[in-house]
């Protein structure tokens, strides 16, 4: 592409009213209000004072923010500019908004959570976010830490994250968020936490309980019974009280485990006929060895976790793969082969290399983790813990949004990523013209995504599903 001779010569004006940057929003925040985003906030979320004040209408407007690539309070101003207040009313300053999140407190974050929770179950009765021929919904936990640089960031502490493959110690926040999902669609935050950087796990108890009531309203609310509920996560939540908590929420879980001695010799224990051969469909990538695996072996055996102190007896299946040895001659074979195990702690009801493979899939929590990176978690733009928190939740609520939108658009939106769907159906350049009392957004001619946004319009206008 080149510039054309008219352009080199052209001047820049900021001078037209009726320009908008992101036409997509119109759409968008017209699900929010059918799904009363507004209307949830003002019931749920009681600030003390004036701050309190149209607290549903500053919500929207920090989610139609981060909708349109706002990674910080300044960059919420992104929605006043051009014919945006023709399209839209009470939009807030950044600075109203920045005093509306630093008067949070830890109960009225639990407030904001529970309104959002509730507007992730509209959205569910408003749009299909989990099908109903799915036979199986999973939850997923996991945690991440924002690297902070301000020393008044309150709650900043120092954690492990990993980096290029490698465990560094970083000073930061560490949020952590629990999914939902099933294999024919991409996930939707149910519940989220912001905890200081270096965070107790036992905490993942709490929201993965707060998750499975989601979980099971979301259901609910789609008249949909799957015929189980499976809740994977990492080491980190390897302890008693999050498997005691899918126990008594009657949940499967699906955990990895933690390397210890009593592990270390029940593995030791496995007979070398128990393994299976198993080929992965695609490569799975490995951090430690840095090379990609497309073969490894499997077993299971019977296993009481936590033995000292309110045992747990489940399946122990065991994935193991060969060792490379760099400093072996070449042409010369290996004395005895070497492995390295990887153990998942689960009461799948599912056959063990099935069990074993959707376990794998927890790893698609950490698109999600990227996805909020590369958008509003960028920073944690406060130098209150609170507000961060707040800003955590209002992130989680528009990205379920985004999600919804893109269920509603069809085809390859439903499981693209966030970023897709912003630059696709949000980010799009538009013209307010005035005829007979009426707007007309004027959109770009050939826009590549025509078809998506004219099937959401439809979509979003017809009659919601009966309840």
């Amino acid at each position: 592409m080149k510039l054309s001779e008219s352009a080199r010569a052209a001047r820049l004006v900021f001078d037209d009213p009726n320009l908008v940057s992101h036409a997509g929003l119109v759409p968008v925040m017209a699900l929010a209000e059918q799904c009363d985003l507004a209307g949830i906030m003002d019931e749920r979320v009681r600030l003390p004072g004036h701050y309190g004040a149209r607290a549903g209408d500053k919500v929207a407007t920090m989610v139609a923010g981060m909708l349109a690539g706002a990674d910080s309070f300044d960059d919420l101003d992104v929605l006043r500019h051009g014919g945006m207040g023709s399209l839209f009313t009470r939009v807030y300053a950044p600075s109203t908004l920045g005093e509306f999140s630093r008067a949070f407190t830890h109960g009225h974050v639990s407030q904001l959570r529970s309104g959002a929770r509730e507007f992730l179950v509209r959205l569910a009765q408003r749009v299909v976010l989990l099908p109903g021929r799915a036979p199986v919904v999973f939850i997923d936990a996991d945690s991440m830490l924002r690297p902070v640089y301000g020393k008044k960031k309150r709650g900043a502490s120092y954690g492990h994250a990993k980096v290029s493959g490698r465990r560094v110690l970083r000073r930061g926040l560490s949020p952590m968020i629990a999914t939902i999902s099933t294999p024919d669609v991409a996930p939707v935050i149910g519940a989220s936490m912001l905890r200081a950087g270096k965070a107790s796990p036992t905490r993942g108890a709490a929201i993965i309980t707060e998750a499975i009531g989601t979980a099971r309203a979301m259901l609910a609310a789609q008249h949909t019974t799957p015929s189980v509920i499976v809740v994977r996560a990492d080491s980190a939540f390897y302890n008693r009280k999050v498997i005691h908590a899918c126990i008594r929420a009657g949940v499967r879980f699906s955990v990895t485990a933690r390397a210890d001695s009593a592990l270390r010799k029940a593995i030791a224990l496995i007979n070398d006929d128990a393994w299976a051969d198993v080929t992965y469909a695609q490569p799975v990538w490995d951090d430690h060895e840095q090379r990609f695996i497309t073969t490894a072996q499997v077993a299971e055996i019977a296993y009481t976790a936590f033995a000292t102190r309110e045992p747990i007896t489940a399946r122990l299946i065991v994935r193991r793969v060969p060792r490379l040895i760099p400093t072996t001659p070449a042409g010369q074979p290996e004395l005895f082969p070497t492995w390295r195990y990887h153990a998942v702690f689960t009461d799948s009801p599912f056959v063990m290399v099935q069990a074993e493979e959707q376990h794998r899939d927890h790893a698609i929590i950490e698109q999600t983790n990227a996805e909020l990176i590369n958008g509003p978690l960028a920073h944690l733009p406060s130098g209150s813990f609170d507000a961060n928190n707040a800003w955590l939740t209002i992130a989680a609520i528009a990205h379920n949004l985004t999600r919804a939108t893109a269920t509603l658009a069809g085809g390859r939106f439903a499981k693209a990523r966030t970023a897709t769907i912003r630059h696709r159906l949000i980010a799009v350049p538009g013209r307010l013209a005035r005829h007979a009392r009426a707007l007309t957004l004027h959109l770009p001619q050939h826009w590549p995504w025509q078809h998506a946004h004219e099937q959401l319009l439809t979509r979003l206008h017809a009659p919601p599903r009966p309840t």
